[in-house]
């Protein structure tokens, strides 16, 4: 069962993966030092089902989409920039990524399918370029010989997933100890270079059965007109070529219980490093592992604010100010019966009793 993982784990990027990872020429990126993405602190909004509806007042960050190996303008996705959103309610962090697309999707054919990447950094000296920046090759890369370049990945490839519904960790897998998704293909990966890829609680050392994938997610199309739910069988849910936007939805705990250096862990209040790659069939054939768009050349600050002080005091301050006029009210309303009764005793006509005169003669 391992093994297949592995080999699953593989077919994500293609097993022609070393060589497409090879630069034409050398390295440069002009990355903009303005970029970045906030997660603020937004508690009880957001139902995890691929939809936007949620995320309609959320401010996003948009970027334009450039080849990952050759960030040249002249090569930008073409239907569109990305936008991403992120907020965080003090245990999960959530994540939007919308992105225009006509609509494509060919069940069973990840590769003919829109796919999407999350990738954080994990280690100090890990870099954006080659997916950590581990020199060590694939017979030597090991979690000693490559600590401190561990990034953390988080690949949906949505072949067999159904739109709407949840993927990623599922007791299965989990209980294997692993950071596949056999389901949905939601997967939770992490690496020292693009050679050295392997899911969490797998690697080359041998494989730890404490891991497990953190993450669940879900995908949507805006061309889609079912609002009650889609099952395999609807399969492929709009006509081919359909224009519209593509939306992917994602979760995970802010700390998790990794122990391998496997997991990115997020702090409120502090900024972690992401990017966001994206790939997509284009003219319907099927992408490569290397061929992929992302919204920089480096990494992006991601920004999680602590929010909770700001929120909650705004929080305290209105239900004190909401409790303070409903007492008000309250003993106004005593206050006007008890006069009202005062008055009505003092200003009502004595009732006194009739005494016939001839009863004193």
């Amino acid at each position: 069962m391992l093994q297949l993982l592995i080999v699953a784990c593989l077919l994500i990027f293609g097993t022609e993966k070393v060589v497409s990872h090879q630069e034409s020429g050398e390295w440069s990126c002009e990355s903009d030092s303005e970029i970045q993405v906030l997660a603020d602190f937004r508690p009880g909004l957001i139902t995890l089902d691929g939809r936007n509806d949620d995320w309609k007042d959320i401010e996003g960050s948009e970027f334009p989409l450039r080849p990952a190996l050759d960030p040249d303008a002249d090569h930008e996705y073409a239907a569109g920039q990305m936008t991403v959103k992120a907020l965080h309610d003090g245990r999960d962090i959530y994540f939007m990524v919308e992105i225009d697309g006509d609509y494509a999707y060919d069940k069973g054919e990840n590769k003919k399918c829109p796919s999407v990447a999350l990738m954080f950094q994990i280690g100090d000296q890990a870099t954006y370029h080659d997916m950590g920046g581990c020199k060590e090759g694939t017979d030597s890369c090991t979690s000693k010989a490559c600590k401190g370049f561990e990034v953390d990945i988080m690949h949906f490839s949505i072949g067999n997933a159904i739109p709407g519904r949840l993927y990623g960790g599922n007791p299965v897998d989990n209980g294997e100890g692993n950071g596949g998704d056999r389901f949905g293909h939601l997967v939770d990966i992490y690496a020292w270079n693009p050679h050295c890829r392997y899911l969490d609680g797998l690697g080359p050392s041998g494989n730890d059965s404490s891991a497990q994938n953190d993450w669940h997610g879900a995908w949507w199309h805006s061309s889609f007109t079912t609002q009650s739910g889609y099952v395999a069988e609807d399969s492929p849910y709009t006509p081919e070529g359909q224009k519209g936007t593509y939306y992917f939805e994602f979760s995970r705990p802010l700390r998790t219980m990794d122990r391998l250096q496997q997991d990115v862990q997020f702090t409120l209040g502090s900024t972690a490093k992401m990017s966001v790659a994206f790939w997509y069939p284009m003219d319907s054939k099927p992408w490569h592992g290397s061929g992929h768009y992302t919204i920089n050349c480096d990494w992006i600050p991601l920004d999680i604010s602590s929010g909770s002080s700001s929120a909650l005091t705004a929080s305290t301050v209105k239900g004190s100010t909401d409790g303070t006029s409903i007492s008000a009210i309250v003993i106004s309303m005593i206050s006007l019966a008890v006069s009202g009764f005062i008055a009505y005793k003092l200003f009502s006509p004595k009732n006194v009793a009739f005494t016939p005169m001839e009863n004193d003669l």
